[in-house]
């Protein structure tokens, strides 16, 4: 007959984990077999270790105070097993009337069963609930979600709209998806197609199927967030006199204004330019201005940057 752990150490169910390992390391040095020469110390031995084992572990323990002396047929994982397969509707409460391994406990399914430890076994319980040998009315258990990377580029991502994607099925054999890419994912966002996970057992629904949205790399565009960070080229006379330059955007061209006296690295914002936003303000676009100058010189270029150089006093070297 199995005997409750709290009491084989002689201990409350409250006791702290330093009351437990002081009351074994006492009874322990009373009933070791070399100390004692009681033919049952043996066995009281045993019957110690095995009760500081269970208690000394919190996890264990933990069990051990849910499920009483039936937690060894109860699986680690199994309040992830019960929420997936038994729609997270398991539960256990205690009742009045300890037993040996301490209160009974009862073991309440969300399909309106309800067992005690000493009315069912629990491993053909958990095998009618996780499908394993269950009968034809089984529910079964629902299929497990997956994900896969979704590659765009910025204009796709920026655009949207239908695209097929291509992937390794359960079998090997690639499957085609038709996805409905939303205008303005971001880097990490997940598109989320139901049912086209892994498959369900018995009746079970099959899972989801999550593709993770992975921006590629851009030779123009740097993103951040739902900003969009790109260089613009400007030639030496339209950073210093100003211009109206065009600016790529991932949704085509626009056109920047540039301030007379503009230098290298000077940030332009094109408030809503950036990536749009379904649900909010769209991002901004940022041009980074670069003055270019010309790789080779005619005759008459270089007469000017000549005249240029002999008239101006500006020197960007001097400190101010």
């Amino acid at each position: 007959m199995a005997r409750d752990f709290y009491e084989v150490l002689g201990v409350s169910r409250t006791a702290s984990q330093d009351e437990i390992q002081q009351a074994y390391r006492k009874l322990a040095r009373k009933h070791h077999p070399d100390v004692n020469k009681d033919p049952a110390a043996e066995e009281r031995f045993k019957d110690l270790n095995e009760a500081y084992s269970v208690l000394s572990d919190p996890k264990t323990r933990a069990r051990y105070d849910r499920f009483g002396e039936d937690f060894r047929k109860i699986p680690e994982d199994f309040d992830d097993r019960v929420a997936a397969g038994a729609g997270g509707g398991f539960r256990t409460r205690r009742t009045a009337g300890a037993g040996a391994g301490g209160p009974r406990v009862r073991y309440t399914t969300g399909f309106g069963d309800d067992f005690s430890a000493e009315d069912v076994n629990i491993e053909d319980l958990l095998g009618s609930l996780f499908g394993a040998g269950a009968g034809a009315g089984s529910a079964g258990v629902p299929g497990a979600d997956q994900e896969a990377e979704l590659p765009l580029t910025v204009e796709e991502a920026y655009k949207g709209g239908r695209r097929t994607v291509t992937l390794a099925g359960p079998t090997g054999q690639p499957r085609r998806y038709e996805v409905d890419v939303p205008p303005g994912v971001t880097d990490g966002q997940r598109i989320r197609l139901a049912g086209e996970g892994g498959r369900g057992s018995g009746a079970a629904p099959a899972g989801d199927l999550h593709l993770r949205v992975r921006i590629q790399p851009h030779p123009q565009f740097r993103l951040d967030g739902r900003d969009v960070h790109v260089q613009v080229p400007v030639t030496p006379w339209e950073a210093a006199l100003g211009a109206t330059v065009p600016v790529p955007t991932p949704g085509g061209t626009a056109k920047v204004t540039v301030p007379a006296g503009s230098s290298s690295g000077r940030r332009l914002r094109l408030r809503g330019e950036g990536m749009p936003n379904p649900r909010g303000a769209n991002g901004d676009l940022y041009a980074e201005l670069r003055v270019m100058v010309p790789p080779t010189l005619g005759d008459r270029e270089r007469e000017l940057f000549e005249e240029l150089a002999a008239t101006s006093s500006f020197d960007p070297r001097r400190t101010r």
